[in-house]
Parts: structure tokens; C-alpha cells; sequence
């Protein structure tokens, strides 16, 4: 998860939401993938964290199918992300923030509760989830005061 935070760190300092992810392969303690925020600098709504670090590792093994890994993501993820993350065969996610308004693991839609859900990863919940809050909420401070100012 602090590879995740980093990762969070840099999207913060492109200017885009600080958010994090990094996929993990348990059998051979290695980080397989590593991503970060990037909808606005790659112009695609898509590029979320979780979206890119999947696409990545999916590439670094040769298959859309992640069985045995976990994903670690800075950010409780949206319903778009779970619904990759159901895809790709992810073995464990592990969040830091809960998403009250965007999240849709406990919050929102709850994706993985869902009948239409195939495949429903183990999570894990609140790790280092003060760090990761405090990243996106003086992101957001920063963005309100700019346009305040402005």
C-alpha cells in the first residue's frame, strides 16, 4: 500500500486525484503493476488507478485473467473499477479511503454483493486509509482555494 500511496502522490502533483493502485503477486512477493490517476493527462475517463495498473499487469503476464493476484488501491473503488476488477479475476483487493459518494465496494451499488457479480475478490478495508483520505482531501482544499482565488 505505500507503493500505491506513492503512486497517489505523483497523480497529485500532475494535477490529477490522488489515487493510487499496485498489483501484487503474493506467490512471488513481486509488485506486477503500478498506476496512478491520469483520466485528465491521458484524455481518457477510463484511466483510473485501478483501470491502468490492471491493463499493465495483464500485459506484464500475457493474460486478462489476474487469478492469484491482489490489487491495492489508495481509494475504495468505483463501480467502473469493480466491475474490472470482477473481470480480470483479482484475488484480493485491499483499499485504503472508503468513497461514501463514488465507492461501490461498501458504498453506492455495492458491486461484489450484486447477483450480476461473477467473480468476487477477499477485501481488505482501511489500510493506511488515513494517509490516503489526507492525500485526496488537501488535494481537494488546494483545488477549491485556486478557484476561489481565481
Amino acid at each position: 500500500m505505500r507503493t500505491a500511496l506513492e503512486q497517489a502522490q505523483a497523480a497529485s502533483r500532475l494535477g490529477e486525484v490522488p489515487v493510487g493502485a499496485v498489483v501484487y503477486d503474493p506467490a512471488t512477493d513481486q509488485i506486477i503493476a503500478q498506476a496512478h490517476n491520469q483520466p485528465v493527462a491521458s484524455h481518457d475517463p477510463s484511466a483510473h488507478a485501478e483501470m491502468v495498473a490492471l491493463r499493465r499487469a495483464a500485459e506484464a503476464v500475457g493474460n486478462y485473467r489476474l487469478t492469484g493476484l491482489d490489487l491495492y488501491v489508495t481509494l475504495e473503488p468505483c463501480t467502473m473499477c469493480a466491475g474490472a476488477i470482477s473481470h480480470a479475476r483479482i484475488r484480493r483487493l485491499v483499499y485504503g479511503a472508503a468513497d461514501e459518494k463514488g465507492g461501490a465496494v461498501d458504498h453506492g451499488v455495492r458491486f461484489f454483493k450484486s447477483p450480476s457479480c461473477h467473480w468476487k475478490p477477499d477485501v481488505g478495508r482501511g489500510v493506511l486509509a488515513a494517509e490516503s483520505g489526507a492525500l485526496l482531501k488537501d488535494f481537494f482544499q488546494a483545488r477549491r482555494a485556486s478557484r476561489s482565488r481565481g
